[in-house]
């Protein structure tokens, strides 16, 4: 099926520079969404965007505490009764200018980010997911998971290791007969209006547009569960 208007989707840091895009398509694809975030601010900017009066409720959650987070997504079930789709955009970055400097810290930093939130968001959705009949996971990966770079090499582990966690509920969703899927979509970085006005003559190349990442989220729910589970979608060139 496609989202509808008894479509429920959640989106993990959705104050971010992808958020207010995802907010405004799912939304107009007919979808009430939740919007989570460690601020209220940020998560009211975010659900400031969507179409239509009432479609996106903020919410603030610590996504590293995982009791929370399963307080949080049962809380979802119970009030809205379903979730058809959780979205991870929670981001962050660290690097380096070379291998050797690579800091320890800024693993540290970026597994709680990148992966913790990854398998708490998850973990706590897996079942509502299953049980929607069509649910979707979606994380947003980077191409450095794949390449790596000599500075990049705490970025990218971690973003490896979130999408082979993601792979990992992808099979869990086959081997229960779940009409469920959970996807990876790959970009090098994501573009937004903002940095275009702070960069006239910036040229961003391979960069994805937040507004063309939202469209292909969106499309994650028009093919059947069976054909997109376990997928990795590049969106880069």
């Amino acid at each position: 099926m496609s989202l509808n208007n008894e479509s429920v989707v959640v989106v993990a840091g959705a104050g971010g520079g992808a958020g207010g895009a995802l907010v405004r398509a799912l939304t107009a694809a007919g979808a009430t969404v939740i919007g989570i975030d460690t601020t209220i601010e940020h998560a009211e900017r975010a659900a400031a965007v969507a179409v239509g009066p009432g479609r996106a409720v903020p919410a603030v959650v610590d996504l590293l505490d995982f009791e929370a987070t399963k307080a949080f997504a049962e809380g979802v079930v119970k009030e809205h009764g379903r979730v058809d789709g959780l979205v991870h955009l929670v981001g962050g970055w660290r690097g380096s200018k070379s291998f050797a400097e690579t800091r320890l810290e800024d693993w540290d930093l970026l597994h709680k980010l990148l992966i913790q939130t990854t398998q708490h968001t998850s973990l706590a959705f897996a079942e509502p997911l299953a049980a929607s009949g069509d649910g979707r996971f979606v994380l947003v990966s980077a191409t450095a998971a794949a390449a790596p770079t000599a500075g990049n090499a705490a970025y990218g582990a971690a973003k490896a290791a979130a999408e082979a966690w993601t792979l990992a509920l992808a099979d869990s969703f086959t081997k229960g007969g779940d009409q469920a899927a959970a996807v990876v979509l790959v970009v090098k970085a994501l573009l937004t209006d903002a940095m275009k006005e702070a960069k006239p003559e910036g040229t961003f190349p391979g960069y994805t547009h937040v507004d063309d990442l939202a469209a292909e989220i969106v499309k994650v729910w028009d093919s059947p569960a069976a054909e997109v589970n376990g997928t990795r979608v590049r969106l880069a060139p």
